[in-house]
C-alpha cells in the first residue's frame, strides 16, 4: 500500500469524522484498512511501554505499526482541518445540500457493510432490529442541547471516538445527538484559526478520546471475533435507524442560543417536501425544499462510497 494512498485515506476518514453522517470506521473498512486499523490501536499495551521502558524502541515501533499509523493520523488531521471549515460553511449556508449527501452517504454505507454479514439467522435479524430501533428512537427522544461541562465533554469524547471503530456509527452523529456537535466543532475552528479561548475543552475532550480508543477497541476485538455477523447487523440497524437524522428536510422546532450569542437549531424534525415547501418561518432551512439538487447530492453520497468500496478492494 502506497504512502500516498494511505494518507488520501486517512484524510477521507479524518473528513469522514467530521460529519455526521459516516463514520471513519466506515471509510476504513470499505477502503480495506479496517482489520490493521484495529489491530494497530488493540497493540497499545502494557507489553508496548514496557518494550518502550528496555529502550527497545524498533521493536516497539514494530508492534504498534507505526509507519501506518502516522501516515493513517496525518492524513485524517488534514482531513479534520479541511472538514472543519468547508462542513460548517455548508452546514449553515447549504443544509438541504450537505444533509442530502450525508444521506446518501449512509444508505450506500448500509449496503457495504450488511452485505458482509454471511449468515442472516434470527440472532441477526433481531440485532438489526434492535439496532434500528435504539438510533430512530434516540433521533426522535433527545433534543439537540447538551452540556457543557468539562466532566460531559469527557464523557463526550470516549463515547464519539468509540464510534470511530466502528464501521457504521459516525462519531460526529453521536455527538450530533449527545447534542455537543455544534459546541465542540467551533472549538475546533476557534484554535486551528488561532484563538485558544477553548483550548482547555478540546484538552478534556482529546484525554475522554484516548481513554475511549484504548478501551473500546478491546471490546470491538472481542465482538467481532466472537460475534461476527450479529454484531455487523447490529451496526447496520444503527445507520439505518440513523437515516431520520440527517433527511434533508427538517421543520425546526425549537432553537437555543449557544456560548458565541447565536441562535442554532436545538430540535427538528423530519418532513416530506410537500410539507416543507408549505412551512413559515423555519429557521435556517426555510421552506425551498431543493428537490432536484437534494436528489443529486443524494446520489452522489451514495456514488462515492460505493467507489471508494471497489477502490478498497482493488487496492
Amino acid at each position: 500500500m502506497s504512502q500516498l494512498s494511505l494518507v488520501f485515506k486517512g484524510m477521507a476518514m479524518g473528513m469522514a469524522e467530521v460529519v455526521p453522517g459516516v463514520s471513519g470506521g466506515t471509510i476504513a473498512f470499505i477502503t480495506g484498512i479496517y482489520e490493521r486499523l484495529i489491530f494497530a490501536i488493540k497493540s497499545i499495551d502494557l507489553d508496548l511501554l514496557r518494550l518502550i521502558g528496555k529502550g527497545k524502541i524498533g521493536e516497539a515501533w514494530k508492534k504498534l505499526d507505526g509507519n501506518f499509523l502516522v501516515t493513517l493520523l496525518t492524513g485524517m488531521v488534514l482531513g479534520i482541518g479541511i472538514g472543519v471549515f468547508a462542513i460548517t460553511w455548508l452546514l449553515e449556508h447549504e443544509p438541504i445540500a450537505i444533509w442530502a449527501f450525508f444521506f446518501g452517504l449512509i444508505i450506500a454505507s448500509v449496503w457495504v457493510v450488511g452485505k458482509d454479514i454471511e449468515v442472516w439467522n434470527f440472532k441477526t435479524i433481531i440485532a438489526l432490529i434492535l439496532g434500528t430501533i435504539l438510533v430512530y428512537y434516540v433521533t426522535i427522544a433527545v433534543p439537540s442541547s447538551g452540556i457543557e461541562a468539562l466532566w460531559f465533554v469527557f464523557v463526550c469524547g470516549a463515547v464519539a471516538i468509540s464510534a470511530l471503530l466502528l464501521p457504521g456509527l459516525s462519531g460526529s452523529f453521536i455527538l450530533l445527538l449527545l447534542g455537543m456537535y455544534t459546541y465542540i466543532l467551533p472549538k475546533v475552528k476557534e484554535v486551528m484559526s488561532g484563538n485558544f479561548e477553548g483550548l482547555s475543552v478540546l484538552v478534556v475532550f482529546g484525554l475522554g478520546c484516548i481513554t475511549g480508543v484504548l478501551s473500546f477497541s478491546r471490546v470491538l476485538t472481542w465482538a467481532f471475533k466472537h460475534h461476527k455477523n450479529v454484531t455487523l447487523a447490529f451496526l447496520t440497524g444503527l445507520m439505518i435507524g440513523s437515516l431520520n437524522k440527517v433527511w434533508p428536510w427538517q421543520e425546526v422546532l425549537t432553537t437555543r442560543i449557544n456560548t458565541k450569542g447565536e441562535e442554532t437549531v436545538a430540535f427538528s424534525k423530519s418532513v416530506l417536501p410537500s410539507t416543507f415547501s408549505g412551512l413559515q418561518d423555519n429557521f435556517l432551512y426555510g421552506n425551498d425544499p431543493q428537490t432536484v439538487l437534494a436528489i443529486i447530492c443524494i446520489i452522489g453520497g451514495f456514488a462515492l462510497v460505493i467507489l471508494m468500496s471497489i477502490f478498497g478492494k482493488k487496492s
